[in-house]
């Protein structure tokens, strides 16, 4: 799912080798991204979102983990819980990520760049790196924050089996208006319960 602008064909073609790369050093991330990247043009499309913000979107969402190729490995690939200090370098990817991408100096790069930086801001300001919240959010970072959240959660990865689809549902209804942006929740519902994105288990 390639953006449609010319220019930011250049800079997806020009990541997608990073992609590439962390896929060979974890492939559950090159494969939870391109979901992400699916479930979150989906909302965008369902919210109106302009074509420049879909494409936008799509590039950021494909890369939203860039960063984790600059984690070292015991930490990325730990199949148990992250100490507070391990967490604090996870943590880090999202701003690695955005640097990453700025750093190709492309067309469309810092737009891009910005939203990846802030994919896990919370709506009520309690989320990283800079703890912005409600629509100083961007709104393609609120929508990838919603769209990995669930991946993650529904989806099996080395540190957790994956979760009924009703209770991730529940989970992130409690959630909304903390973590996530109450309007865009209502957008998720809808896609999400197309069988194009439930979990072969849910």
């Amino acid at each position: 799912m390639e953006p449609n602008d010319p220019t930011l064909k250049v800079l997806y073609g020009y990541t997608k080798a990073l992609s590439v790369a962390l896929g060979y050093r974890d492939q559950l991330t090159r494969l939870h991204s391109e979901r992400v990247r699916d479930l979150s043009a989906a909302i965008g499309i369902c919210r109106g979102l302009s074509e420049s913000q879909l494409d936008a979107l799509k590039i950021a969402a494909s890369f939203h983990d860039i960063g984790k190729i600059g984690i070292p490995d015991h930490i990325l690939l730990k199949p148990s819980a992250f100490t507070a200090e391990e967490w604090e370098q996870m943590k880090k990817h999202a701003e690695i990520g955005a640097e990453i991408i700025a750093a190709t100096e492309i067309e469309g790069a810092h737009q891009a760049s910005v939203v990846i930086r802030h994919h896990h801001e919370h709506f009520d300001g309690s989320g990283y790196p800079d703890g912005l919240e409600r629509e100083n959010i961007p709104i393609c970072a609120r929508i990838i924050s919603i769209a990995d959240n669930y991946d993650a959660m529904a989806v099996t990865r080395t540190y957790h089996s994956a979760r009924p689809h009703p209770e991730v549902i529940a989970i992130m209804r409690k959630e909304t208006g903390s973590k996530h942006d109450p309007e865009l929740m209502e957008v998720f519902y809808e896609v999400v319960e197309s069988n194009q994105f439930r979990p072969a288990r849910g």
